[in-house]
């Protein structure tokens, strides 16, 4: 490895000089008795009488300033940040001088007494010091940072993208990038204890599948050599959920990676985190209330509130929700009733007619939904169920009751966006083998919409499937929500990129 530029070729001489001097800059053991949350709670708690707290600690210099026989600096760990003072009394010439090999982001040990100082900040009397782990490249910083009344700069990232591409700088460097992925730990687990509390089974479903199914969405591809099997990454956990309350499990969920071959945007990632539940002997109308109260629930737990700002709306998570129909809402808000057309052509036409977006080759399922993306979907501020979707859209769903074109379907939106999709679950497997056939004729087998004939999900169901309701969402677009970040890049870790070249 070889420095990059003049900063980094600084770095290597600083290391080569600990090196020279006989200190391991990457120690294989390192001791710490107090975090510097741990070490500022035990000064306070001497205030009231004793000796002052001995401590050691680590963290990651963030700040530091020279000031002859006497340096002030700033390190942080997990917990929060810690003032240290260096005296070169205390220490001796050599070990003071390897403060000037040191840089920030450099991880450092120090051990010594805590005391409070003159403008009153609690900090550490290092007595001892060594470097743990030597930095070899300035950390990235998007803005500057303000120590001790020192405004402090780094190499700023290039680009938004850049902070993507190298995460793991962003979250050294922004702690409220750390805080967006603290809370989405605390979402994901809101919700574990919201189902495990309504009776819940948490399951693992297989990630690779012989079949795919659950969705309309397009799979990744892969091989297993020894069996020679194609196989397929999972774009849904559906089926392998709706199996087990075959077995017997009256309600299951499973929170979970699924991948799907398709676009990125500021709402889609190719592998995504997904909550699917299914419960028997709901319908979709018990479902939209278990929804309500789980989203809420999570909200409350996350943020102490039901009520959130995204998009710069104040937005009320608590129930009831407002319930339409799509029929209702696309005829609302586009003036279109596609009930009235009832072929693609036609419809097609009435879509150009408004001045719409109406592909050549599409479907008239898919030219209802994308009436719904395009002039219902971005006016749903308000958390909002759209129900009762064509069935031709809908090959899992039950058929309402003396409606055959439409199912018992919804799907609930907040904010603008598309959060989840439910049903009340088609348990009839002659029926559901006719809607699969019926898939394949109606879209091209590389089509998004495809729907590939499951024998062994038709066999569960012919040893009968209780009445059930079914839900799925996404957690990433529910921390998205709840963090006000208007991109799904912002709440996944490591998203997908575009190679560099």
């Amino acid at each position: 490895m070889e420095p990059q530029d003049e900063l980094e070729r600084e770095r290597f001489e600083k290391l080569a000089r600990l090196q020279a001097r006989g200190l391991e800059p990457y120690p294989a053991r390192v001791k710490r008795t107090h975090t510097t949350a741990q070490a500022i709670a035990a000064h306070q708690a001497s205030e009231s009488g004793g000796d002052k707290p001995q401590v050691i600690v680590t963290g990651r210099l963030v700040g530091f300033r020279a000031m002859g026989k006497a340096s002030f600096g700033h390190i942080e760990d997990g917990s929060g940040r810690l003032q240290l003072y260096w005296r070169k009394d205390d220490l001796g010439e050599e070990s003071y001088q390897t403060l000037k090999d040191t840089d920030l982001g450099d991880f450092i040990e120090a051990a010594g007494e805590m005391f409070c100082t003159k403008t009153g900040e609690i900090s550490l009397h290092v007595r001892a010091w060594r470097v743990i782990s030597k930095s070899l490249q300035p950390l990235p910083l998007a803005k500057e940072q303000e120590v001790d009344g020192q405004r402090i700069r780094h190499s700023p990232f290039k680009d938004v993208e850049a902070r993507y591409r190298e995460r793991y700088a962003d979250l050294a460097v922004n702690p409220e990038v750390r805080q967006v992925f603290r809370t989405r730990a605390r979402v994901i687990s809101a919700l574990r204890r919201f189902l495990d509390d309504q009776g819940f089974l948490e399951v693992e479903t297989p990630i690779l599948q012989p079949v795919y199914g659950g969705a309309a969405a397009r799979p990744f591809v892969t091989h297993h050599n020894q069996l020679h099997q194609d196989l397929y990454l999972r774009i849904s956990f559906e089926l392998y959920l709706k199996r087990l309350l075959v077995g017997g499990y009256e309600r299951v969920y499973e929170i979970g990676r699924d991948f799907r071959n398709e676009g990125v945007s500021y709402k889609h990632n190719p592998e995504f985190t997904q909550l699917e539940f299914y419960a028997a002997y709901m319908d979709y109308n018990d479902v939209m209330k278990l929804t309500e109260q789980m989203v809420a629930f999570v909200a409350q737990q996350v943020q102490g509130t039901t009520r959130v700002t995204f998009g710069g709306n104040p937005i009320e998570l608590a129930p009831p929700w407002r319930r339409v129909t799509m029929r209702e809402a696309i005829r609302q808000h586009s003036e279109i009733d596609y009930v009235e057309y009832p072929d693609a052509a036609s419809l097609r036409k009435a879509i150009l007619d408004i001045g719409g977006h109406a592909p050549e080759n599409a479907t008239w399922g898919k030219l209802v939904d994308g009436l719904l993306g395009d002039y219902v979907e971005p006016r749903l501020i308000q958390p909002t169920f759209v129900i009762d979707y064509p069935r031709d859209i809908s090959p899992l769903a039950k058929r309402k009751p003396n409606d055959p074109a439409h199912v018992e379907r919804f799907e609930f939106f907040i904010g603008g966006l598309e959060m989840g999709n439910a049903f009340s679950e088609l348990n009839d497997p002659l029926d559901q083998e006719a809607r699969f056939l019926e898939m394949a004729q109606l879209y091209a087998a590389e089509d998004d919409e495809a729907h590939p004939m499951d024998t062994d999900y038709l066999n569960a169901m012919k040893y009968g499937m209780p009445p059930c309701g079914g839900f799925g969402t996404g957690v990433d677009r529910l921390t998205m929500l709840l963090t006000n970040q208007n991109t799904i890049r912002e709440v996944i870790l490591f998203p997908h990129l575009r190679s560099r070249s």
